[in-house]
């Protein structure tokens, strides 16, 4: 069930698919939220969606995800035609293609080490470590929420801009400014199979807010989990059903 939100109602409000970008994030959009971000389950039906649905759009189908690209080549496979990961950092614009990486500032080293200090002493917590920044996961230890940002608040505070502190879904990010989602979508455009077409990004967290922001510049719709659609569950009907699928 597609809840109040009909398939053919939203339809109406897209172009034809041939002239549609599709601009995903996975975690929280495409897959449910898992208690680690190594459990995640691709669930039944969902790669064939995505590949109707490339075909449908004339391959303009890429993800944009916080993850490593690797990360999402092991879940997804050669599904996505373009892939953007670590909010922007990394970008694939076509399958086979080599990975662009963003100009990072340095990041400072001893910041790693106080937050891999830090977190010693706080079980249930863990560093992942990206490049150009870090996030500091407490999924399994949510009471050490607010340590972890009154920490990562002060090592930002100190680099006058450089770096963003930024909420994740149980998780505090440390990020480069300026490279973000928005600025991922925006590159992506830039290029074929995407130039020209009218682009779709759905999110579901506060890191997607720059790539809703951009794809409204640019003409197109963006939307929100769960304001859009209430669970990814129904998000993931709405997208099959555009091709004519079930879940």
């Amino acid at each position: 069930m597609l809840g109040s939100l009909g398939a053919q109602d939203f339809r109406f409000h897209l172009p034809p698919l041939n002239e549609t970008a599709f601009l995903l994030d996975f975690d929280g959009t495409l897959v449910d939220i898992a208690p680690t971000p190594e459990s995640v389950v691709v669930p039944n039906g969902l790669l064939d969606s995505l590949r109707r649905l490339r075909e449908a759009c004339g391959d303009a189908l890429a993800v944009v995800s916080g993850r490593p690209i690797d990360q999402i080549d092991h879940f997804l496979g050669d599904v996505p035609f373009a892939v953007a990961g670590e909010h922007g950092v990394a970008i694939r614009h076509r399958p086979g293609g080599p990975i662009e990486r963003a100009a990072l500032p340095t990041l400072p080293p001893e910041w790693l080490a106080q937050a891999r200090d830090l977190l010693a002493t706080l079980p249930g917590t863990r560093l992942e470590h990206k490049e150009g920044g870090f996030v500091l996961h407490y999924r399994a230890a949510p009471e050490a929420a607010e340590t972890l940002r009154q920490a990562a608040s002060e090592w930002v505070k100190h680099s006058k801009g450089t770096f963003l502190l930024l909420p994740a879904k149980m998780a505090w990010e440390i990020r480069p400014a300026g490279i973000d989602k928005g600025y991922a979508v925006s590159l992506l455009m830039e290029s074929p199979p995407f130039t020209g077409k009218k682009p779709v990004f759905v999110g579901d967290d506060v890191t997607d807010e720059d790539a809703i922001a951009a794809v409204r510049r640019m003409g197109g719709v963006g939307l929100r989990i769960p304001s859009d659609f209430p669970t990814p569950s129904i998000f993931r009907a709405w997208l099959a059903s555009l091709t004519g699928g079930s879940r």
